[in-house]
């Protein structure tokens, strides 16, 4: 639970478009950005529970998930910063955007960005290496579960974070934060784009 707390509390893209859809959306919105990163996760846990993250190690496929990571986060960033003027009251009372959106929004950043890979490839491999050896497949199931257990956690206490901010908060400060958090997730994209382009180019 601590290694999946530890995961999620490192402030990255994902708890950034939480803590918008938070205080656009409240509680509900932001809880489905983190079910959508946790999800995507899990598909990462079972790769490198058959044996096949290995794949995604390939210089091509890493640079397609640092590039596609990179348009995902810029055009979450922008459309962040783009309508932080018309986070009124009215809009901050209730959200007409899909829960769905918010989910998938959260699943692609965490599937395309390549260092939830290097974390699942590097510490949960070699968690599941060694666990493998010593324990049951029931043990394996308990500790993974732990995983998205604290995952899970650290993303109700974004949500509800980020809901009672916006109770509290006036309109120009929760503008601020929403410019803030889309400035931090163009930031983010611009690193992958980065990396991207070092994998292409420079390699």
């Amino acid at each position: 639970m601590v290694l999946g707390l530890s995961l999620s509390a490192p402030i990255g893209p994902v708890n950034a478009a939480q803590l918008d859809k938070g205080l656009r959306g409240g509680f509900m919105h932001s809880w489905a950005v983190g079910l959508g990163a946790v999800s995507a996760d899990i598909i990462y846990m079972l790769l490198v529970y058959f044996g096949m993250i290995h794949l995604l190690d390939a210089p091509f496929i890493k640079a397609f998930l640092w590039l596609f990571g990179f348009f995902v986060l810029v055009y979450s960033g922008v459309e962040s910063i783009k309508y932080s003027g018309e986070l009124s009251a009215a809009e901050m009372r209730k959200s007409e955007a899909p829960l769905s959106r918010s989910f998938v929004s959260g699943f692609l950043m965490s599937l395309f960005n390549p260092l939830s890979i290097l974390f699942w490839l590097g510490i949960y491999g070699s968690i599941l290496a060694k666990a493998a050896s010593e324990y049951p497949v029931q043990q394996l199931l308990i500790y993974s579960g732990a995983i998205v257990l604290g995952i899970l956690l650290w993303d109700v206490t974004m949500a509800a974070a980020s809901s009672i901010f916006r109770k509290f908060l006036t309109p120009r400060v929760l503008r601020a934060i929403s410019v803030l958090s889309g400035l931090s997730l163009v930031g983010f994209g611009f690193y992958f784009g980065v990396q991207a382009a070092r994998l292409l180019f420079f390699h």
